[in-house]
């Protein structure tokens, strides 16, 4: 589990330079783009609201990205078990 005091030291890494990544073909006026931090965090936004960000550690985000390839969200989108090793 997260500290306050991780998640207070991940909300103070400053974001002026970061590089922002999105999926290849969105709609730059409305997507979520991440940035990756120091430590393996990792920062969220969507463009329409580009100053809300939301801020995961590595085993947030680990989680997150497994929780999604085993279709916790919604299982039509889980990956298959067969796929390749980077995308699980």
């Amino acid at each position: 589990m997260t500290t306050r005091a991780e998640k207070d030291a991940l909300y103070a890494i400053p974001l002026d330079d970061v590089g922002w990544l999105a999926a290849e073909g969105s709609d730059p006026a409305d997507r979520f783009e991440i940035a990756h931090l120091p430590d393996g965090a990792v920062a969220m936004r969507q463009t329409r609201t580009p100053n809300t960000v939301l801020r995961y550690t590595k085993d947030e985000w680990s989680a997150y990205l497994s929780g999604a390839a085993d279709g916790e969200f919604d299982p039509d989108l889980a990956v298959p078990a067969t796929a390749s090793p980077s995308l699980r």
